[in-house]
């Protein structure tokens, strides 16, 4: 009896404390709605969760920020209603560069400003940081983008877990291993099968990308200088990276190209999949008015919340206009242009229950900026994509989209009425990108673990071993030159032709001092 006792104690699973988690999001829209999502299931698991969270985010249109019942505790900031239009108006501007298709690195590079100078003033919150150093939180778990949620970590003295919200090759200095041969390097537009070309390319991108993280950096090392008390970190955003206790990815390999990971970083792409839910009784009786057609989902995420190029516009509409499906458009109802009529077969929403309607049977094709929460819903309910990227990594989640082969890229000043109208024809028309779909869909669906539970148990970890140090391999300290053998290399090319070069001196030599004779 006793031995029963004992062998059913054993197979019981580990009972873990409660611990203080805080979590921190700046920036708000689909990150909130990611952080937002772990800060509830790790509530759910017993913890004792707090949120960070930073509101005046720009441009988000019927966008909510409402808590949950019944889950975690929030506290929020704000650097006031001025600011905020100031910061709302430049967005509008940069979306209207961005529909133009003329996003740059120096636009980048102005909105990391724009973080900086909001983490300085938030730092400046004395009130606020002794209240969050007061509370002693076990681990926090940071939204990865911003530079400024790891200079708040250091400053509040807490262990944390770096939660990325994209794909792999965004932060390249935690130097995972990415051969260049066939990972794509951030930015480069690259998939993993390259010609000769696309791998110089790739080359060129991955030496540059050093200097571009120096760049983002150089943004906040002052913030870091004023608010930190052992100042900036000699080895600036590298440092702060390598200094994460995890690494959690915003991705998954249904959508991923295969590449080497370390122990330090887990995929966690899919946390916003859910099982769709009913429709309203209203929209359901729309949609069905259309029978076998269908409809079509448009949605150009949740920084735009409308198309401020007239010109696209037009051109959108009269697309749309041309197919015989429904069209559901998430739109600013309140920017449509007066002297621009709708056809009848085009619903303008502030905001849509995404997930619900690709979940949908008579849904036929997703048209989406191609930002990664996009994607993977699209994965997860098996819907072809016709992808419009905008900015930042849309262009590489889409690269993945295409190559997986169920979508197509048109980029914003290409389309055309009629390039539209037949490249929707042929997403829904040609079953392969229907067939890929549901393959990539029950790659995603199969993981023994959903995405959720993985990062709980993988937090849950991190807490029970006292942080991620056995994780963390030797070569995140060592220097740049002896992570790629360039100083081995130099011994071998000294030991081989070293001998070589002093025998060719001496004889050199040798010959220079027979000559000499010769002549007297």
């Amino acid at each position: 009896m006793g031995i029963v006792f004992w062998a059913f104690f054993l197979l019981l699973p580990p009972v873990h404390q409660s611990a203080k988690i805080l979590t921190v999001c700046l920036i708000g829209g689909s990150h909130y709605l990611l952080l937002d999502e772990i800060s509830h299931n790790l509530h759910q698991q017993g913890h004792d969760v707090h949120m960070l969270l930073q509101l005046g985010t720009p441009v988000i249109t019927g966008f909510s920020y409402t808590a949950r019942a019944d889950s975690y505790k929030r506290s929020t900031w704000s650097l006031g209603e001025k600011y905020i239009n100031e910061y709302n108006d430049w967005f509008l501007e940069e979306q209207t560069q961005f529909l133009l298709g003329r996003e740059s690195f120096n636009g980048f590079l102005n909105f990391m400003g724009h973080l900086s100078f909001q983490c300085d003033k938030l730092l400046e919150d004395e009130e606020m940081m002794t209240s969050f150093q007061k509370e002693r939180y076990d681990i926090t778990i940071l939204d990865a983008f911003n530079p400024c949620s790891f200079i708040l970590a250091h400053r509040l003295g807490i262990q944390y877990i770096a939660f990325y919200p994209g794909p792999l090759n965004g932060p390249l200095s935690i130097s995972l291993p990415s051969p260049v041969s066939y990972v794509p390097v951030f930015s480069s537009h690259l998939s993993d099968n390259m010609n000769l070309w696309g791998r110089a390319k790739n080359c060129v991108y991955f030496l540059m990308s050093s200097i571009g993280e120096e760049l983002v950096w150089s943004v906040f090392k002052e913030v870091a200088e004023r608010h930190l008390e052992s100042g900036s970190p000699p080895g600036g955003l590298t440092v702060l990276h390598q200094g994460a206790e995890l690494w959690a990815f915003n991705t998954d390999f249904s959508l991923e190209f295969p590449q080497p990971l370390m122990p330090y970083t887990v995929l966690v792409g899919g946390l916003l999949n859910k099982v769709s839910k009913p429709l309203e009784q209203d929209l359901e009786l729309w949609i069905s008015s259309f029978g076998g057609a269908g409809f079509i989902v448009v949605t150009l995420g949740s920084m735009v919340s409308s198309v401020s190029v007239d010109p696209l516009l037009v051109e959108l509409v009269e697309g749309f206009s041309r197919v015989p499906q429904a069209v559901l458009w998430r739109y600013d109802t309140h920017k449509w242009p007066s002297h621009l009529s709708r056809p009848p077969n085009i619903r303008l929403f502030n905001w849509l229950p995404v997930n619900d309607l690709l979940g949908h049977k008579l849904v036929r094709l997703f048209i989406t900026h191609g930002g990664q929460n996009s994607l993977l819903q699209a994965v997860y309910h098996a819907v072809p994509v016709l992808g419009i990227p905008l900015f930042g990594d849309q262009f590489d989640n889409l690269i993945r989209a295409e190559r997986k082969g169920f979508g197509v890229t048109v980029k914003p000043k290409h389309i055309t009425r009629e390039l539209l109208q037949t490249t929707i024809q042929s997403l829904i028309q040609d079953f392969r990108f229907k067939s890929s779909a549901l393959s990539l869909s029950r790659i995603h669906k199969s993981h023994p673990v959903p995405p959720g539970l993985r990062f709980t148990q993988w937090v849950e970890h991190i807490l029970m071993s006292g942080g991620g140090a056995h994780l963390r391999p030797v070569s995140l300290t060592q220097p740049w030159y002896q992570r790629y053998l360039l100083d081995l290399g130099l011994l071998l090319c000294l030991g081989l032709f070293g001998p070589a070069l002093l025998w060719w001196i001496l004889c050199r030599t040798k010959n220079k001092t027979n000559t000499h004779k010769k002549t007297q």
